[in-house]
């Protein structure tokens, strides 16, 4: 009976450590920065600051750009605005990040389109300088583009 006792301990011990070391693990790393600056140029609609952020769950990645210098033309209803955010590589190549999801805007209030949708790899190092961020709104599109390099840098993906 004490054997039984002695191993019964010894399991429960183990597992309890096990536990331990899988709570106290670090967190794995994902994208950093996780949010960036940048001044955007909208053309006859305007412009200004922007700052657009990431979050990254395995190959699954989120981009959403807020701005107060960037407002509604219009009243708008929630996931009424058909975004496409495309991002250059540091590598070569796009990654391009759509959806229709942005809250209820007022005329005149700040834009927010996002979280939109994309797919990057391990390694991925995204610059939204030299892409584009496209809204069709009532089938009216306008075109963002940023006028220099996002700060503090790019977004790199784990």
């Amino acid at each position: 009976m004490r054997g039984k006792r002695i191993a019964t301990g010894a399991a429960l011990t183990v597992g309890a450590l096990a536990v331990t070391g899988v709570v106290l693990a670090p967190a794995a790393v994902a994208v950093a920065p996780t949010s960036a600056t940048l001044t955007a140029d909208c053309g006859s609609f305007g412009g200004g600051q922007a700052t657009l952020t990431a979050t990254q769950n395995g190959t699954a990645a989120t981009m959403t750009l807020t701005s107060s210098e960037i407002t509604a033309p219009i009243g708008l209803g929630a996931d009424s605005i058909r975004s496409t955010l495309t991002m250059v590589k540091g590598s070569g190549g796009t990654t391009v990040f759509s959806g229709t999801e942005n809250p209820a805007m007022s005329a005149g209030d700040p834009v927010t389109v996002g979280p939109l949708s994309g797919t990057v790899a391990s390694g991925d190092s995204l610059e939204a300088f030299g892409g584009s961020l496209r809204m069709t709104v009532f089938g009216i599109t306008i075109t963002c583009t940023a006028t220099g390099p996002q700060s503090p840098g790019p977004f790199v993906f784990d």
